[in-house]
């Protein structure tokens, strides 16, 4: 059993090589995210500034705060560019439908731009998908605008950073260079999201998706996580703790000059006595 398992906060902060915030509740978690971007925002347009966001679906608890910020403070979006993570897809050329009960396309739109007044809205020229039809707009687009200011996240229980799943037969160096692309999502994941999203139902889970690369979420200029589950105990100490290795992505993070885990009561507390 590796040591980091068992540290307690205070050990983990000391230890870490990727800074760790614990905090309260999943709502001051998601509340300091959205604060991150929308005082970003804000920033930037106060000096004339696009703000270029990689942003997930999952974690998603700060889009509320964030919607309700915008419409309160009318912080106008018109400059904004969300490049979402991922989509999941059917096989390595389809995605699934935009209506389906999973699709993050979907889910953005029901939860996030048609929540936003539409006077302060994100243009929808501005929104992305790294899906097969739009990929080399969404590459060349990310690129253009100087890439992202911040990318958002969560970490998967294999140590995934959007869908960039673990991979051992790669370097760290390999995995780092790893760019926008459709792949087959691991076992592993496939279980944990089935039981976050579908109750277990592991049949019905898409087996695909198409995702952003490790290449472009590095390229961020910050990188913000938030973790919140009880297995994300054990996730965030071989994160921040743990030999960086493509055998766990997020590691990779360690290398980065501004990232940051925000955790919950609940993933702060030790995985193991």
């Amino acid at each position: 059993m590796h040591d980091y398992y068992s540290y307690s906060m205070e050990e983990l902060a000391r230890n870490s090589k990727i800074p760790v915030y614990a905090k309260n509740s999943s709502e001051e978690v998601f509340r300091i995210i959205a604060d991150i971007m929308a005082d970003t925002i804000l920033e930037h347009n106060r000096e004339g500034r696009n703000t270029v966001f990689i942003v997930p679906v999952g974690p998603v608890g700060q889009y509320p705060f964030f919607v309700e910020r915008v419409n309160r403070e009318r912080i106008s979006l018109k400059n904004v560019y969300f490049f979402n993570m991922d989509e999941y897809m059917i096989d390595e050329n389809t995605c699934i439908p935009e209506d389906h009960r999973l699709s993050f396309r979907r889910f953005m739109n029901e939860t996030v731009y048609s929540k936003i007044d539409e006077e302060l809205n994100i243009p929808s020229s501005h929104r992305f998908f790294p899906i097969p039809e739009t990929r080399e707009a969404y590459t060349e687009t990310l690129r253009s605008l100087g890439g992202p200011d911040i990318c958002f996240g969560g970490i998967g229980i294999n140590g995934h950073v959007a869908f960039n799943e673990a991979d051992p037969s790669l370097t760290a160096q390999e995995m780092a260079e790893k760019e926008t692309r459709t792949l087959k999502i691991s076992a592993e994941t496939v279980t944990a999201n089935a039981i976050g999203d579908l109750g277990g139902a592991i049949e019905d889970m898409p087996r695909y998706a198409s995702t952003v690369g490790m290449k472009e979420i590095l390229s961020a200029k910050k990188i913000v996580l938030g973790v919140f589950r009880p297995w994300h105990r054990a996730v965030v100490r071989r994160a921040s703790c743990g030999e960086v290795s493509a055998a766990f992505p997020v590691t990779l993070l360690q290398n980065h000059p501004d990232a940051m885990i925000l955790v919950n009561d609940v993933a702060s507390a030790k995985a193991v006595e």
